[in-house]
């Protein structure tokens, strides 16, 4: 079977590349802050402060930060704040080791505000409503875990009245959790005056720049290691981009799939039928695959092992593909050059490793420098993919950088995220 590389928008059915819309604000389907009245009133706000503590430490605050503006907000307004979130996985129990006692001085780090903590297990909340009402206008407080009660994974409807009772609006500014449907993110949306905070608000204006209503030509870069756990997002891609670049071991999935040997490779040759029928989806879409042409080969799986330069059509049989080849990088660069939005989730290599970190580093940079240029405005998101922009630096040089793992991938993925739906007007 003969290569499928088509260079951008010379796909088997091209599309007419339309003229970039002027730069217009993006209309809003969803309830924002400015739409509610907070004066003097309690305000149940649903944050994710599901973040890494060691010994009783935050190490990264990135999502404790990015609430800072709408905890500020809600201040201003004389109103009190009262933080709802999840934290691990306690099995709907009281499990102390999940207590989100132990966030709140990096909460008042964060804010420069003082910040309680009230206990409660979700089953009597009369303490904390007395504790809610003795608070002084502009107290902050925080909730403990959701997830001590069974009720919030489950969307109890009787556990979100009784949050409700609580509050006197509700703001979810936890993106990062809206595509769960739990009693927190998207029951007790139903029950007050609801709006999206500034974080959830400046993350959907972002992802609807990014496929919603974006400049086109839309380039998409989809790399991490399993076809399996990306099928529905690549399906959904191929619909509406211009542009899809594969990349990482997904990549020789799609590599085998068109008749080539991957050696030794992480490789899904099961997933090979599921692999053409997005090649053949593509090419009737009109939307261009851009696949490796070049590959670093290794034959040991660890840090800065011997490697070789091998292109696709004659991989080493007892060789692994680690990364992509110059090449390649090439290729992506050049389809980077004729894209206006570019939609990022998952490195091109081995980016833990070095040298299998140059791919994914290079093109960071070159869609890092594009965005300064103005030439681009660039979305990411998924837990490998920032981390691989803060491994090359950049991850503060593109348009937005999405926090949120499961949820930018559901969105990635087309479909509706309960947390969201539940705002809209």
């Amino acid at each position: 079977m003969g290569p499928r590389f088509h260079p951008l928008c010379h796909s088997a059915t091209p599309r007419e590349r339309p003229t970039p819309p002027e730069d217009k604000p993006v209309s809003q389907s969803f309830k924002t802050l400015d739409e509610l009245d907070l004066s003097g009133k309690r305000v149940l706000l649903r944050a994710d402060l599901n973040v890494p503590v060691a010994d009783g430490k935050v190490t990264d605050a990135t999502r404790i930060e990015r609430l800072v503006p709408t905890i500020r907000e809600i201040v201003k307004h004389d109103a009190k704040v009262i933080l709802l979130s999840h934290f691990g996985r306690p099995k709907g129990k009281v499990d102390p080791e999940f207590s989100l006692e132990q966030v709140c001085s990096a909460i008042a780090d964060a804010t420069g505000h003082p910040v309680g903590f009230v206990a409660t297990d979700w089953v009597d909340v009369s303490a904390a409503k007395e504790a809610i009402d003795e608070a002084p206008a502009g107290s902050v407080l925080v909730l403990e875990n959701t997830r001590f009660h069974p009720g919030e994974e489950e969307n109890d409807p009787d556990l979100a009245k009784l949050m409700a009772s609580l509050g006197d609006v509700y703001i979810n500014d936890a993106f990062s959790a809206a595509h769960r449907a739990h009693a927190s993110t998207e029951g007790l949306a139903h029950l007050l005056p609801s709006a999206a905070g500034l974080a959830m608000q400046a993350e959907l204006e972002a992802l609807e720049t990014g496929l919603g209503k974006p400049k086109k030509p839309v380039v998409a870069i989809v790399g991490g290691a399993k076809v399996s756990s990306k099928i529905d997002l690549l399906e959904n891609l191929v619909t509406k981009v211009d542009g899809l670049v594969i990349g990482g071991g997904m990549a020789n999935t799609f590599l085998f799939a068109m008749g080539y040997g991957v050696g030794k490779s992480l490789c899904e040759k099961d997933l090979a039928d599921t692999a053409r029928r997005i090649l053949d989806k593509a090419d009737k879409s009109g939307c261009a695959i851009i696949l490796p042409v070049d590959a670093v080969v290794s034959w040991h799986f660890k840090a800065n092992s011997p490697t070789r330069l091998y292109g696709v059509d004659s991989i080493d049989p007892d060789g692994m593909i680690l990364d992509i080849g110059p090449q390649s990088i090439e290729r992506i660069n050049g389809a980077i050059d004729d894209a206006h939005t570019v939609v990022w989730n998952g490195p091109v290599g081995a980016f833990e490793m070095t040298p299998f970190d140059a791919g994914t580093v290079a093109i960071a940079k070159h869609v890092a420098k594009r965005t300064h240029d103005g030439h681009l405005v660039s979305v990411a998101g998924g837990g490998d993919t920032v981390g691989a922009l803060a491994h090359a630096g950049v991850k503060d040089q593109l348009t937005y950088v999405s926090t949120a793992g499961g949820a930018f991938l559901e969105w990635m993925e087309g479909k509706p995220l309960p947390g969201v739906q539940a705002l809209k007007k």
